[in-house]
């Protein structure tokens, strides 16, 4: 069931009422009897894990960072390994000798 927040006109307290979908909502303040109106307020409903869109393609996050952040553990030596590009020594800038 979810909790609705009413705030009241003439004493602006704000009540917390926790109500089935179904019902009719507030309208009198318990503590003064003023009219009361329904507020939006932020849901606490978080997405967590991995399989939604949020944490696996809402990011701007790059190949190598979300494989950081990824909840499986990886195997030493893997396939991670066998996908980075391998370094490559750099070449003397001077001609190679000449063959006589």
């Amino acid at each position: 069931m979810p909790i609705y927040e009413y705030q009241c006109a003439a004493c602006g307290r704000v009540t917390e009422k926790l109500q089935k979908i179904s019902e009719a909502p507030l309208s009198v303040c318990p503590a003064c009897g003023g009219s009361l109106a329904k507020l939006i307020s932020s849901c606490a409903f978080h997405l967590k894990g991995s399989g939604w869109y949020v944490t696996d393609y809402g990011g701007s996050r790059t190949g190598a960072e979300a494989s950081e952040k990824s909840d499986e553990p990886k195997a030493a030596g893997g396939a991670d390994e066998a996908q980075k590009p391998k370094e490559t020594e750099k070449a003397d800038s001077s001609p190679p000798p000449k063959i006589k």
